[in-house]
């Protein structure tokens, strides 16, 4: 039990991605603590190796729900299934996310980066709202602070924030298109957009005592660095990692602030790692707050 997590016996937590990288040190230590867990797995034998990281006898407070968070039905069919079972929710923690290379959709047409690492995160927060509400939840976004720099080199230069302008989109399809796709960019894009709604969120839900920010846990090693590292300095890619926070490093900012009773009353910030930082102006507008919203829920209607 990572010692700076309060005693959960009795709380329900909903964790994705916590079957690899930074996730399953989420996982593993919110288990430890008492709760009972709750994740959404693509691939039901990595559900099995994070029950042998949990071990006998806390793992059998683990229930793994079988998706992919990267297709809407999924998304819906899990939060059914979560609401199904569980009357409250305590704790919700959107990891799951992953940076891809080239250019792809989702089998609901949606470029992927939007996909898996915005609407997954925003479609269990909104359709798990009754089970939240009652908790009291605390949600905590897993975001990436290229959302306020875009260059994958900082040699020199002033810092590129990620750009999101919806003006003239009429569906989520429409973002981050094949014609001139920036992978970077577009991964930190959607990082931007889950930060953006959740503050419209967050203002939503604090009338019932649910709190949702935003965490940037550091530079973590996991398998989504591969993919970041610009190709010239990939041949140092080995030594560039040994300078990262190790997932068990990155899962500590997680847990601070989804479990840390001195911050329980802060509801739409960004942290970067411990430290409340800042996030691009686009974030805090209202009307792109408003717009995203309206067709992030058009999505999940159809």
């Amino acid at each position: 039990m990572n010692a700076t997590i309060p005693d959960l016996t009795g709380k329900i937590a909903v964790v994705t991605g916590a079957t690899g990288g930074m996730g399953q040190f989420i996982a593993a230590d919110l288990v430890r603590a008492g709760a009972h867990m709750v994740t959404v797995a693509r691939d039901p034998a990595r559900a099995d190796a994070l029950r042998a990281r949990i071990g006998s006898p806390a793992a059998s407070r683990l229930d793994v729900i079988a998706g992919d968070l990267s297709r809407r039905a999924d998304i819906v069919a899990a939060a059914k299934t979560i609401v199904d079972r569980y009357d409250q929710i305590h704790i919700l923690i959107n990891n799951a996310g992953a940076h891809f290379s080239e250019h792809r959709v989702s089998a609901d047409g949606i470029e992927m980066h939007i996909a898996l690492d915005y609407l997954a995160a925003y479609g269990l927060t909104t359709l798990l709202d009754v089970p939240l509400r009652r908790g009291h939840a605390r949600v905590v976004n897993v975001a990436s602070d290229t959302l306020n720099d875009t260059r994958q080199i900082k040699l020199a230069g002033k810092p590129r924030p990620a750009t999101l302008d919806l003006s003239g989109i009429g569906d989520l399809a429409d973002l981050n298109p094949a014609a001139g796709f920036a992978p970077f960019e577009a991964y930190a894009r959607a990082k931007l957009m889950t930060v953006t709604a959740g503050y419209a969120l967050a203002r939503d839900l604090a009338a019932d005592g649910v709190t949702i920010n935003a965490l940037h846990p550091g530079i973590v090693a996991t398998d989504i660095i591969d993919d970041l590292v610009p190709p010239l300095l990939r041949p140092v890619g080995t030594l560039i990692r040994r300078g990262m926070l190790t997932p068990a490093e990155g899962a500590t900012s997680a847990t601070r602030l989804a479990t840390d009773p001195e911050i329980a009353a802060l509801t739409g910030r960004y942290f970067n790692r411990d430290k409340e930082s800042t996030t691009p102006p686009v974030s805090h507008d209202l009307t792109t707050q408003q717009r995203l919203l309206i067709l992030s829920k058009a999505h999940f209607a159809c």
